[in-house]
């Protein structure tokens, strides 16, 4: 069901949420989503709090925001209580609206700084953390974990009462283990284990791509669910499973509206690394996701992964989509 989403503090008119990427995340993706969906909010990349504490040039493409986006919950990722802490501060500075910390990334040089999901073994660490979190901020407090799954951790239980325990004011499940991949089926049981046991709202995560898959998560009895990778190439995405879910008809944009959307996210990308490089490098990887329903994907993929110029890449799109001489401002998302 869609419903109001209250969250510690604060409460948002819907209950779907735009979550953090690696590499996506950043500014021009969620005000795209914010424009052509208003999610209750979405999440910043994953920031590393040694990267906020002590690389300052670093730090600009992880805490920016777009003067026309809406709430932004800004993720964490850290192990130190006393680091974790004064970049919550920090970070609350920057506009934060609601603060995550990851405890559940399963990249091997994450772990490796006993960050993201190595924190599942270790509880207490969980505990303090959201402690000196709450101690460093106003706004709302949460964590995002994975469940224990099929493996034989058996986690699950011992990171419910730390968490109960600790103040956090909301907690995001995704539903596998650490070591599975996403052909293995998000654990619906699991979240509702959470759910079920747990005194703040849950959010649901995984595999939510279409109204079937939202119905399944919210099946689960949780407060709130997260798209993740479906999102991507699709601002569009959680509007129209709004538009699904409250009975009401939503239009898929034509091919023109999407190719002047990819236009504008990696145009707003050169101003926002100010590298026009990078940003065109960075295409590459959103190419298949905006082109997913274009008849010569393969070849547009092809294309883009070549180009090294802005110029070059908004003429390949032009052609693709099928914009003849049209550019973003010519073409309306209703288009």
């Amino acid at each position: 069901m869609i419903n109001t989403l209250r969250l510690g503090s604060e409460s948002f008119p819907v209950n779907i949420i735009q979550g953090p990427l690696a590499g996506i995340s950043c500014a021009p993706f969620r005000r795209l989503s914010w424009e052509y969906s208003k999610p209750a909010f979405s999440y910043t990349e994953m920031i590393s709090c040694k990267t906020l504490l002590y690389k300052v040039r670093s730090q600009e493409r992880f805490i920016k925001k777009h003067p026309l986006e809406g709430s932004v919950g800004f993720q964490l990722s850290g192990r130190d209580p006393g680091e974790v802490g004064e970049a919550t501060k920090r970070v609350t500075d920057c506009g934060a609206d609601l603060i995550d910390l990851n405890c559940g990334c399963p990249v091997t040089k994450i772990r490796t700084r006993g960050a993201g999901s190595s924190l599942l073994k270790d509880p207490m660490q969980i505990f303090q953390l959201i402690t000196a979190m709450k101690r460093n901020t106003h706004v709302p407090v949460s964590i995002k974990i994975r469940v224990d799954g099929h493996s034989k951790d058996n986690y699950n239980k011992d990171i419910v009462s730390a968490v109960n325990d600790s103040g956090a004011d909301f907690i995001t499940v995704h539903g596998r283990h650490w070591t599975e991949h996403y052909e293995t089926s998000c654990n619906y049981e699991q979240i509702q284990y959470f759910v079920e046991n747990l005194k703040i709202p849950v959010i649901g995560n995984g595999d939510v791509s279409c109204i079937d898959s939202l119905k399944k998560m919210y099946a689960t009895g949780c407060a709130g669910v997260m798209v993740g990778r479906a999102g991507v190439g699709q601002p569009w995405l959680i509007g129209k499973l709004i538009a699904e879910m409250q009975q009401k008809p939503f239009i898929i944009p034509a091919a023109p509206v999407i190719g002047n959307l990819f236009i504008t996210h990696i145009t707003e990308l050169v101003e926002l690394l100010q590298s026009e490089k990078f940003a065109v490098i960075q295409s590459r990887k959103f190419t298949k996701y905006y082109a997913r329903s274009l008849e010569h994907r393969a070849e547009i993929v092809q294309e883009i992964n070549g180009c090294e110029t802005l110029d070059s890449f908004v003429a390949i799109c032009l052609r693709y989509f099928g914009l003849g001489n049209s550019r973003v401002s010519d073409i309306s998302l209703d288009g």
